[in-house]
């Protein structure tokens, strides 16, 4: 049976690495952006709606580069996430500037969201395959208490240009058991992935399994993050100048109690523009893709 399903894109984020605003940074022929892709293949899977998740004051350049090309083509929302959005007993520092994670994120979304939804990183291309599996995943679930996440084959997710932030997987049965992000980079022709949590380094196969932040969950995950968000800003109310309420975190969290998470994987190769000099590679990628009719030269024509 198919069901009403909402793409999330995280999208509130500065690309400090890259040096800006990734999200308006073209990569297609006609000036497309990775997040166009991204929601040209969330309408051929069939999913009926996508919330951006921004800033308010993004909201003018973003609509007009982003929103407006697709507002005829699938229902929109615009959410914002805001630094302010904290429970009453929290005093916000005076030094934080950046918003409060992925998790905080989510929240600032609930009203405009009434189905199991996906959320996916505004810069990063997944590839069709990915919005296929978990549609149709969706589709077959009647489990609120059953969320699911797409993994990419940890070859397929690199950059020649430096290190990557991963989750490395761990799974039984299909379903997964721990997350260990990491930060991931080819050394002597060996991937390693280093914990970003401190613990030892560990070699990694390529065909091993990581998260992209493609998660997908039913509508249980709000009543979930609200009542994290407080213990979250209790336990780190020594460290709020620089914490974050991050989704894996909360993933992790609950597969140890009461939900559980069925993994899919792709076998689609992973795009990303983590720094400048991946621009080009990116922009040859999606050239290829093209020229083999995977999209059209001009996506929204």
């Amino acid at each position: 049976m198919k069901k009403d399903l909402t793409l999330v894109i995280l999208a509130a984020g500065m690309g400090s690495r890259f040096g800006g605003l990734k999200q308006i940074e073209p990569v297609g022929p006609n000036g497309e952006f990775i997040i166009d892709y991204s929601i040209y293949d969330a309408i051929r899977a069939g999913f009926s709606k996508v919330v951006f998740i921004i800033k308010e004051e993004m909201y003018e350049i973003f609509r007009e580069t982003v929103g407006k090309r697709i507002e005829g083509k699938i229902k929109v929302e615009y959410a914002f996430q805001k630094l302010e959005d904290v429970p009453s007993f929290v005093k916000i520092p005076t030094t934080r500037t950046k918003p409060w994670g992925t998790a905080h994120a989510i929240l600032a979304c609930k009203k405009y969201v009434d189905s199991n939804f996906v959320m996916i990183n505004s810069d990063d291309f997944y590839g069709r395959e990915a919005y296929l599996k978990i549609k149709e995943f969706f589709d077959n679930s009647n489990d609120p208490n059953c969320f699911s996440m797409v993994a990419f084959k940890v070859e397929n997710t690199m950059t020649e240009n430096g290190s990557v932030k991963r989750g490395v997987c761990e799974e039984e049965n299909h379903y997964l058991t721990n997350i260990i992000e990491s930060s991931i980079e080819k050394v002597d022709d060996k991937i390693i992935a280093t914990p970003l949590d401190g613990r030892d380094s560990f070699e990694v196969k390529g065909n091993d399994l990581v998260s992209m932040n493609f998660f997908g969950f039913t509508n249980t995950m709000f009543k979930t993050l609200e009542n994290g968000l407080k213990d979250f800003f209790i336990e780190n109310e020594n460290n709020l100048d620089k914490c974050e309420y991050l989704i894996p975190d909360v993933v992790f969290k609950e597969i140890n109690e009461d939900k559980k998470v069925y993994v899919l994987d792709s076998s689609d190769k992973w795009l990303g523009v983590t720094y400048k000099e991946d621009k080009d590679f990116v922009v040859n990628e999606i050239k290829k893709l093209i020229e083999k009719g995977e999209y059209p030269n001009d996506l929204w024509k």
